[in-house]
C-alpha cells in the first residue's frame, strides 16, 4: 500500500513539475510577444525592418540563448504543432485579411488575382517539382517518388502573404497591395488544396483516370470552400439583421460575429475543404453585409478585435519560426553532410525565384491586354515588386513541410531531415532578405507623393474598416458598389465586352444585390429603421 501511494505521489510530483515547466515556457513566450510589439513600435518608421522580421530575429536570438542554457539540447519553448498553426493561428489572420480588404481594389483586379493566385500557383508548383526532380536525383538525399516531388512543389509554391502584407502599404500602393494580398490568400489556399489532393492520391502509377479525378477533386475543393464561406457569412448577416441583438447587448453581436467567422473555418475542416478560402470569403461577405447590421459600438469593437487577434497570431508565428529554426535535433541528421543541405536549400531558393518569374511576367502581360486604360495596366516596375514581394516563404510552407516530412514534429530519416532544414533555411533567408529589400525597392521604383495628406488617403476609400476612424463611423465599410462608378458604358462589340468585363459584371451584380441580397441580408443603405436597431440614432430618410 505504501509503495502504491509513493508511486502516485511521484507521478503527481512529475505532473506538477511538467505543469510548472509549461507555465514557465508560456510566461517567457508571452514576454517575448510583448517585446516584439514594443520593438516593432520603435522601428515603425524604419525603412528596412518590419514586425515580421523583428519577431523572426528575436526568435532566433532567443533560440540561441535557450540552446546555450540547455547545453545544446533544445532551442524552443513550445513544440511546433500543425494543429496550433492551422486551427488557432491561421484563421484570425486570413479572416481579418478578408474583413479589412478594400473590396473596391480587390474585385476590380479579381481576374488578375485569380490568374496569379490559382493559375500562377499551379505553374510555380510544376516548375519547382520538375526542377527538384532533375536536381535532387544528383544529390544523395534518399528515395523520393513523384508524389514527394509534387508535394515539394506545393510546399514551396506557397507564398508568405502575412509578411508581404506588413511590407506593403494599402494606402500608398493600393494596386500592389491588392494584387499581392489577393494573390497571397488565393495562393495559400491553392497550395494547401493542391498539397492535400497530392497526399490523398497514389501518383506513383498515374494514368488518365487518376489525373482526371485529381483535377476534378481540386476544383471541387476550390468551389465548395468558397461557397461555404459565402453561405456562412450570409447566415450571420441574416440572423443579426432579423434579431437585432444590439437592443439588449452589443456583446452578443460581437460574440456571434467572431464565432460565426471561426465556425466557417472549422466547418471547412470538418468537410475536408480549404479553411483558408472559406474563412477569407466569409470575411468579405461579413464586411459587406453583417458589419452594417450591428450597432456602431460593435463596429468599432469588431474592427479592432479582429485586427488585434490577427496581429498577435502573426507575431506568434514569426517568433516561433525563428526559435524553431535552431532546433538541434533536425540539424544533427545533416551535420555529416552540410554541403548537401546547403545545395538543396540553394536549389529550392533558385526554383522559387524562377517559378514565380515564370507566371508573374507572362500573366501580367495577358492581364494588360484586357485593360484599356493605361492607369489600370501593371507596369514593369510593379511587376518586379509583385515578383519580389511574393518570393517570401513562411509558416504555410513550414506547416506543409512538417506534415510531409515529419511524424508528430520529429523525423528520424536523413532525407526528411534535409528537407525540413532546407525549408527552414529558405523561409529564414527569403523572409529576411526579400522582406528587408521590398520597402527600399518600392521607395526607389514607385515613390509615393509626399504632399498627399493622410486625411486624403482615408477619404479616398472611406468605407474600409481598416481606414475609418471613430468620427467617420457613419460612412460604414467599403462596399462592392463602388467598383466602376455609377455610369456604365455598355459594350458595343465582343471585343469591348472582353476588355471591360469587370465593370459590366459589376453593373449586373449591383442590380442583383440591391434588388434581392441587401433587402434580405442588410448592408449599407439597406438596414431598416427599427427602434433598438443599429439605425436608431440615424434619421430614417438617410436610408433609401
Amino acid at each position: 500500500m505504501e509503495s502504491y501511494m509513493s508511486s502516485i505521489g511521484s507521478r503527481l510530483q512529475m505532473l506538477t513539475t511538467s505543469d510548472h515547466a509549461s507555465v514557465v515556457s508560456m510566461n517567457l513566450f508571452v514576454a517575448l510577444l510583448c517585446a516584439c510589439i514594443v520593438i516593432g513600435h520603435l522601428l515603425e518608421e524604419n525603412r528596412w525592418m518590419n514586425e515580421s522580421i523583428t519577431a523572426l530575429i528575436i526568435g532566433l536570438c532567443t533560440g540561441v540563448v535557450i540552446l546555450l542554457i540547455s547545453g545544446g539540447k533544445s532551442s524552443h519553448l513550445l513544440v511546433f504543432s500543425e494543429d496550433l498553426f492551422f486551427i488557432y493561428l491561421l484563421p484570425p489572420i486570413i479572416f481579418n485579411a478578408g474583413f479589412q480588404v478594400k473590396k473596391k481594389q480587390f474585385f476590380r483586379n479579381f481576374m488578375t488575382i485569380m490568374l496569379f493566385g490559382a493559375v500562377g500557383t499551379l505553374i510555380s508548383c510544376f516548375i519547382i517539382s520538375l526542377g527538384a526532380m532533375q536536381f535532387f536525383k544528383k544529390l544523395d538525399i534518399g528515395p523520393l517518388d513523384i508524389g514527394d516531388y509534387l508535394a515539394i512543389g506545393a510546399i514551396f509554391a506557397a507564398t508568405d502573404s502575412v509578411c508581404a502584407l506588413q511590407v506593403l502599404n494599402q494606402d500608398e500602393t493600393p494596386l500592389l497591395y491588392s494584387l499581392v494580398f489577393g494573390e497571397g490568400v488565393v495562393n495559400d489556399a491553392t497550395s494547401v488544396v493542391l498539397f492535400n489532393a497530392i497526399q490523398s492520391f497514389d501518383l506513383t502509377n498515374i494514368n488518365a483516370a487518376i489525373a482526371w479525378d485529381f483535377v476534378r477533386n481540386f476544383f471541387y475543393l476550390f468551389l465548395a470552400s468558397t461557397l461555404l464561406g459565402v453561405l456562412t457569412g450570409l447566415i450571420s448577416a441574416y440572423i443579426i439583421r432579423r434579431l437585432y441583438f444590439g437592443r439588449h447587448s452589443t456583446d452578443r453581436e460581437v460574440a456571434l460575429m467572431m464565432l460565426m467567422a471561426y465556425l466557417s473555418y472549422m466547418l471547412a475542416e470538418l468537410f475536408y475543404l480549404s479553411g483558408i478560402l472559406t474563412v477569407f470569403f466569409c470575411g468579405i461577405v461579413m464586411s459587406h453585409y453583417t458589419w452594417h447590421n450591428v450597432t456602431e459600438s460593435s463596429r468599432v469593437t469588431t474592427k479592432h478585435a479582429f485586427a488585434t487577434l490577427s496581429f498577435v497570431a502573426e507575431t506568434f508565428i514569426f517568433l516561433y519560426v525563428g526559435m524553431d529554426a535552431l532546433d538541434i535535433e533536425k540539424w544533427r541528421f545533416v551535420s555529416d553532410s552540410p554541403g548537401t543541405s546547403v545545395a538543396v536549400s540553394s536549389i529550392l531558393l533558385g526554383l522559387v525565384m524562377v517559378g514565380r518569374a515564370a507566371f508573374v511576367f507572362p500573366l501580367s502581360f495577358l492581364s494588360n491586354l484586357a485593360k484599356k486604360s493605361p492607369n489600370e495596366k501593371i507596369s514593369f516596375k510593379q511587376q518586379f515588386i509583385i515578383w519580389w514581394a511574393g518570393l517570401m516563404r513562411g509558416a504555410v510552407s513550414m506547416a506543409l513541410a512538417y506534415n510531409k516530412f515529419t511524424s508528430a514534429g520529429h523525423t528520424h530519416l536523413r532525407g526528411n531531415a534535409i528537407m525540413i532544414t532546407s525549408t527552414i533555411t529558405v523561409v529564414l533567408f527569403s523572409t529576411v532578405l526579400f522582406g528587408l529589400m521590398t520597402k527600399p525597392f518600392i521607395k526607389i521604383l514607385l515613390p509615393h507623393p509626399k504632399h498627399q495628406s493622410r486625411s486624403i488617403t482615408i477619404s479616398s476609400d472611406p468605407t474600409t474598416p481598416k481606414s475609418f476612424t471613430i468620427p467617420l463611423l457613419g460612412e460604414g465599410q467599403d462596399s462592392l458598389d463602388d467598383l466602376g462608378g455609377h455610369d456604365i458604358d455598355h459594350p458595343s462589340s465582343i471585343r469591348a465586352l472582353l476588355t471591360t468585363p469587370t465593370h459590366n459584371v459589376h453593373h449586373y451584380w449591383r442590380q442583383f444585390d440591391d434588388a434581392f441580397m441587401r433587402p434580405m441580408f442588410g448592408g449599407r443603405g439597406f438596414v431598416p429603421f427599427v427602434p433598438g436597431s443599429p439605425t436608431e440614432h440615424n434619421p430614417p430618410n438617410q436610408w433609401h
